[in-house]
């Protein structure tokens, strides 16, 4: 990197740090701290809620997304406006009536203070550990591209996250994510243009368009029922609704940042917001991808993304064989370029045939590539197994250090770690929210003034960020861990979403059926993950279903023991 590229990033990850904590010094009641005053706009909730979702591995796995496997994991986000619809009518205001300052609050009012002790701590079990994660997950895949320590990037961008976070609260993560997200996006749209402007002369927008259709890296609708296929658009509605529903009606890393709006009417705006953009954003990103895989049509791409993964084979006994599939790269790249501009040739003639013989040109080498690249990958496997093989990851930001021009760089990589430091932040804003109200606070003995609870709050945002840097720099003793995360995810949140269901549509049952239908679901849930009864995803809406249907059976049970004895 430059030395103006070292400028662009510092000096962007500076000011986001002074300005959050300039803009919400002074913070010195819970309402200010947790809710940040209740005076937030819907534009800023909107994108708080954006911002808090689209972490680091956001912007840099879904362009490899795209460039892999194409568009079609747009339709994961289509259940998302349905949700955000069904929490604007049901949960706002709900939560909005009761003046809560957390969602697990509402619970003690609704059944007793044991569920929302339980719920409480199911949350921070899994969140604490996401917290981490979304610290690590950018930090390895910088290491591994530009040689940076890990460990020092962990504590690097956890610092700066703690540093205002615990000085400002909601607030300062909400007036730091509209910063962010406006980083983000300026980023990509340049990267994007630049991809543009990097492609042959004869090959325009419409033209790239085209070319990234006939490699099937534009179909985006997919209205099979096909169930091996993550991603369709029935998924999409029912288990991205599903999904959608749990994360930001119950989460309260989500919860918090509408829960600080200035009206019931600008937190459903900010949602509604979110609803409407948010798929768009996610094309764009999507489409981003797309466009680098146009690119890599006429430019050298490596053989595999990873550096780590490349060097890690180079320096086995696997090496010579390695070369002979590197060869056989550059060869495809050749053919490939070849029948890319046999394609634009017969598209400029408009000759029907020609188009699609050169179509079928295309997807024979593209599965003569993929079969190489596999065949790399276990080679990879072969010579380090803990070595990272889908690089996935990489691809974008490989492009990045090796194609943009100085100075876009750095603010690419501002990018990278804006949307790590921001979902961090809410995760960091949640969890000491939870643990000094919904644990501490709730279950002390003795009252103590406002200033003394925001102490507290701060303080416990303070540990968690160091509980977050010391569980991404002992991430890596652990295999596969984003997928752990994500199962770990799994596990809670179903069960969660089905106590806030109960709570809001089920009257009659009570809070001493839904604490041991919690605690038997949960184990089930888990029993069930580790027995491998099915997919983790499918534990949500099985950990969902059961709460619920065991609530209603201990109550109906409880009820029915109640009943006085009838008089004969």
């Amino acid at each position: 990197m430059s030395l103006l590229d070292w400028i662009v990033l510092g000096s962007t990850l500076l000011f986001i740090v002074v300005y959050g904590v300039w803009k919400t010094r002074g913070s010195k009641s819970v309402d200010d701290y947790v809710r940040g005053g209740n005076d937030a706009k819907w534009w800023t909730i909107g994108l708080s809620v954006m911002a808090t979702q689209a972490s680091a591995i956001t912007f840099l796995s879904t362009p490899g997304q795209a460039f892999h496997d194409g568009m079609g994991f747009v339709q994961f986000y289509f259940g998302l406006p349905l949700a955000m619809i069904a929490i604007c009518l049901v949960f706002i205001p709900i939560y909005k009536r009761l003046k809560v300052f957390t969602a697990y609050e509402m619970l003690e009012n609704r059944f007793d203070l044991k569920t929302r002790t339980l719920t409480a701590i199911l949350f921070l079990v899994q969140r604490g550990m996401a917290a981490g994660i979304t610290i690590f997950a950018p930090s390895i895949i910088l290491s591994a591209v530009l040689g940076w320590d890990l460990r020092t990037l962990n504590i690097i961008i956890g610092i700066l996250v703690i540093i205002y976070t615990v000085s400002g609260g909601t607030k300062a993560v909400s007036v730091t994510q509209k910063q962010q997200m406006f980083i983000i996006m300026v980023g990509m749209f340049f990267a994007f243009f630049f991809i543009l402007g990097s492609l042959p002369t004869d090959v325009s927008f419409g033209k790239a368009l085209k070319i990234a259709g006939a490699n099937n890296k534009l179909q985006i609708l997919d209205f099979s029922f096909d169930t091996n296929n993550r991603y369709t658009f029935w998924s999409g509605i029912t288990g991205g609704f599903f999904l959608a529903l749990a994360y930001f009606g119950t989460d309260q890393s989500q919860v918090q940042r509408y829960l600080s709006g200035k009206s019931i009417r600008e937190s459903q705006l900010g949602l509604v917001f979110n609803g409407v953009f948010k798929i768009p954003m996610q094309f764009f990103i999507l489409l981003v991808g797309a466009m680098v895989f146009v690119f890599y049509q006429y430019n050298h791409s490596p053989l595999n993304f990873n550096p780590a993964a490349t060097e890690a084979v180079m320096e086995s006994s696997y090496a010579d064989d390695y070369e002979a599939l590197e060869e056989g790269h550059q060869q495809l790249e050749m053919e490939k370029k070849i029948a890319q501009e046999a394609f634009s040739a017969a598209l400029a003639l408009k000759e029907y045939n020609a188009v699609q013989q050169a179509k079928q040109d295309i997807l024979k080498i593209n599965q003569r590539e993929r079969a190489n690249r596999n065949a790399a990958k276990e080679l990879i496997a072969q010579a380090n197994e803990t070595v990272e093989t889908n690089d996935k990851d990489y691809v974008f930001i490989h492009f990045i250090l090796e194609n943009l021009p100085i100075g876009l760089i750095g603010l690419l990589l501002a990018v990278i770690l804006s949307a790590a430091m921001s979902s961090t932040a809410s995760e960091l804003n949640a969890l000491g929210t939870i643990t000094a109200l919904d644990l501490y606070k709730r279950n002390l003995k003795k009252e103590y003034d406002e200033k003394y609870y925001v102490k507290a709050a701060k303080g416990f945002t303070l540990l968690w960020g160091i509980i977050a840097i010391i569980i991404a720099c002992v991430a890596s003793l652990f295999d596969n861990l984003i997928q752990l995360v994500n199962i770990i995810g799994s596990i809670f949140y179903g069960n969660v979403l089905g106590i806030f269901l109960l709570a809001f549509f089920f009257k009659f049952v009570r809070g001493n059926a839904v604490f041991v239908a919690a605690i038997v679901t949960q184990i089930l849930v888990i029993v069930g993950w580790y027995l491998d009864w099915m997919s983790y995803l499918w534990l949500n809406a099985f950990g969902c279903l059961l709460v619920i249907l065991l609530a209603m059976l201990v109550q109906t049970f409880d009820n029915f023991l109640d009943r006085p004895p009838v008089k004969t």
